[in-house]
């Protein structure tokens, strides 16, 4: 980690309170971390202000509001030239129903979490991948359900130090 990114206990124990509501008032967060609100209110300005925070929402269920298919779809590209790539990120970044796109290293160049109301809105979310310039490969991984949904471990020493396991 960097001198910019370094968290000490007090900072560790604010996002910890952050991950599992996000809605805490400050007073409460103040109080769980045993910090005055205006130092808590600081400390969470100061780790949105570094990044450490990159926002704070709610979290939807899907299935409540109709989506009843999530699927996880690896793309891969004729060419990983920048242009093509930047040409496919700015596709995706227009399809509503793709909810997130990770750039990847390996026989894929990008895993998208898609969502949709059907089995046939999915089929036609594939179509509409592979009808673009520079696809050369699609492969659908549907959900049948979430194993595990945990919150990020806040770590208590320097990623630099972090032993290899």
């Amino acid at each position: 980690m960097t001198e910019q990114t370094e968290l000490d206990d007090i900072d560790r124990r604010i996002l910890s309170e952050l991950q599992n509501d996000g809605r805490i008032r400050n007073n409460e967060l103040a109080d769980r971390v045993g910090l005055s609100p205006p130092a808590s209110r600081r400390r969470v300005r100061a780790l949105r202000e570094r990044g450490v925070v990159k926002t704070i929402r709610a979290t939807l269920d899907e299935k409540q509001l109709g989506y009843e298919v999530t699927s996880f779809v690896t793309i891969q590209l004729q060419s990983q030239s920048q242009a093509t790539v930047q040409a496919f990120q700015s596709a995706i970044a227009e399809i509503p129903l793709v909810q997130q796109c990770w750039s990847l290293s390996g026989e894929a160049d990008f895993l998208l979490k898609c969502v949709a109301f059907s089995v046939e809105g999915m089929h036609q979310q594939l179509l509409q991948f592979a009808a673009m310039p520079s696809v050369r490969n699609i492969r659908s991984l549907p959900v049948l359900g979430v194993a595990k949904d945990a919150p990020l471990p806040i770590p208590d020493f320097p990623a630099a130090s972090t032993p290899v396991e």
